[in-house]
């Protein structure tokens, strides 16, 4: 190693950073650079929704801003995955005193949704689609909540972006566009669906201009009355009347009651790393016992991508997955063991289930005495505020239903509940579901990172993917996100989805332990998702933005003031 490549090196290092050494600048495997700048910088989906945010910071906006004008932003630009009719989690990291504060923007199921109710109309399982699938949507509620907090601007200035690319239009992108096609069946299904999303009869297609004036009304109403417009006023008018002409059971005092809350993030270690995530109702639970699992591997020796390694991964997903299905719901009204799940102690004994030369199809979940579609962005400004904001009508278009004259789609979180009363996650009037859902944070001495893998049950098996990447395999961000990922969605058997560019050796290796592979493209993003980063270096005053290129997103730094 020459001395410059040397010094790089040592300078990365001493700022907390993971690298990866390359043979020299055009040499290497990650096909992004970092976005690397001492002022904010703004990771999301979508480089309008990115740009909107970069534009808040440029104008005197600070990270809670900037994230809040980003996912307004998102909302207009891929309605599909989410928007003012979803659920939204929060972690925001406060750099003038150092703490962490998160966000449960969770919506409640209606009073009246009850499992006898869904029974007496013929249900035997949760419903995926439809009105019966709609809880309260608390992505309002948690904007005002975000910007009344640590905001600068007033809500309405954050939502201005938005509101004008909704009037004026934009071209939908290549994935958007792809995402919009498959859901042409679910939204004829609706009338105002079908008029708000299919303009012509059909999905738009890739570089047409989409308008949606419905939505900007609806968004301009939330800039001028705050989340009363949304929860009592106009907005509620028309929401509860589409709830009341499909046979919904949702009242005006669903709405008007509800309310998210501040919660304190859990935490665990990873070989030296401090990783966190929301709490219940969220599976970020998942994500940290996988961690605790992982750590009793030495995966840095394995190597990254070698069979040995994924193998030990995979089945960590399994029993963390098995933990979070049997024990984890919403937690209120109801005690959840939390603090035996997030154990070293119970990590090591899950460990031991785990045979090095044979897969577990059948994993069960430790015995204890006494759906996906989602947008993620992160955010740091130039004084080092984070935000790790995650935000998801759950399926494309969720419910598929639009109240007339909102120009959103309202979610189907419901669906996530089960039937089966008395364990965690079942239905009840006023409880959240489990979500899916999670936004991430990390930090090591004066490197803090705000982080986040979309994608159904995905996303905590690539939270812990990604935190390997870094720690493990001494990736920098960009490369962490860009590094082929595998995915289970399922909680039993022995499938996997894995992306074609892991090496046919190791793939060889794992089928011979009995994993069944299922091979997908290069950059799977609907099944392994897609994820956005930042990183804030503070002993050197400076961020790092990173965008996962499974997406259409870009991460974006607001420019010096002049």
């Amino acid at each position: 190693m020459d001395n410059s490549r040397r010094l790089v090196l040592l300078l990365c290092l001493a700022a907390g950073m993971a690298v990866t050494p390359m043979a020299n600048g055009q040499d290497r495997e990650q096909g992004r650079s970092m976005v690397i700048s001492r002022n904010g910088i703004v990771a999301a989906e979508s480089p309008l929704a990115a740009q909107a945010g970069a534009r808040m910071l440029e104008r005197g906006g600070n990270a809670a801003d900037a994230a809040i004008a980003a996912n307004a932003m998102m909302g207009v630009v891929a309605p599909m995955m989410n928007g003012i009719g979803g659920d939204l989690f929060v972690i925001y990291y406060d750099a003038k005193s150092g703490k962490l504060y998160g966000l449960n923007a969770s919506g409640w199921a209606p009073k009246g949704l009850s499992i006898e109710f869904l029974r007496q109309q013929g249900f035997t399982e949760m419903p995926r689609f439809g009105v019966q699938a709609i809880t309260v949507p608390g992505v309002v509620d948690g904007w005002q909540k975000l910007a009344e907090r640590f905001g600068r601007k007033k809500l309405g200035e954050d939502l201005g972006p938005a509101v004008r690319t909704a009037q004026e239009g934009f071209p939908v992108t290549e994935l958007t566009a792809g995402f919009w096609g498959q859901s042409v069946e679910l939204l004829q299904k609706d009338e105002a669906a079908a008029a708000t999303y299919l303009p012509q009869g059909r999905a738009p297609r890739i570089g047409e201009v989409f308008r949606n004036a419905d939505l900007a009304w609806s968004l301009q109403q939330i800039g001028e009355q705050g989340r009363d417009a949304f929860y009592k006023g106009a907005i509620a008018k028309k929401i509860l009347a589409a709830m009341k002409s499909h046979g919904g059971t949702m009242t005006a005092e669903d709405l008007a009651e509800y309310s998210s809350e501040w919660v304190e993030p859990i935490a665990t270690t990873y070989r030296g790393w401090t990783v966190y995530e929301l709490p219940p109702n969220g599976q970020g639970l998942a994500a940290l016992e996988m961690l605790n699992i992982m750590e009793t591997f030495p995966l840095g020796e394995y190597g990254f991508g070698t069979a040995k390694a994924l193998h030990a991964m995979i089945e960590a997903k399994k029993l963390a997955y098995a933990d979070l299905a049997r024990y984890i719901g919403e937690p209120r009204g109801q005690k959840l063991p939390v603090a035996t799940l997030l154990s070293k102690a119970w990590a090591a004994e899950r460990a031991k289930r785990i045979d090095a030369e044979h897969a577990n199809c059948k994993v069960g979940a430790g015995e204890m005495r006494g759906g996906s579609e989602t947008t993620y962005l992160s955010v740091v400004d130039r004084e080092g505020n984070m935000v790790s904001l995650i935000q998801s009508n759950y399926e494309h278009f969720g419910s598929g239903m639009v109240a007339p004259g909102t120009g959103f789609a309202l979610q189907d979180r419901g669906a996530l509940f089960n039937l089966e009363a008395g364990t965690p996650n079942a239905l009840a009037g006023r409880k959240r579901p489990l979500h899916t859902i999670i936004p991430a944070f990390a930090e090591k001495g004066a490197t803090r990172m705000a982080f986040g893998i979309m994608g159904g049950w995905n996303q905590s098996q690539a939270h812990a993917q990604f935190v390997a990447n870094v720690v493990d395999f001494k990736m920098n961000i960009q490369a962490a996100l860009e590094a082929p990922r595998f995915s289970k969605y399922t909680f039993e058997g022995c499938d996997v989805a894995m992306e074609n560019r892991f090496a046919e050796k190791e793939r060889r290796e794992l089928a011979a332990k009995g994993h069944q592979i299922e091979l997908r493209g290069a950059f799977a993003g609907s099944v392994v998702g897609g994820g956005q980063a930042v990183l804030r270096d503070f002993a050197a005053g400076v961020n790092y933005g990173a965008s996962d290129p499974r997406k259409d997103g870009a991460a974006v730094t607001e420019l010096p003031v002049e």
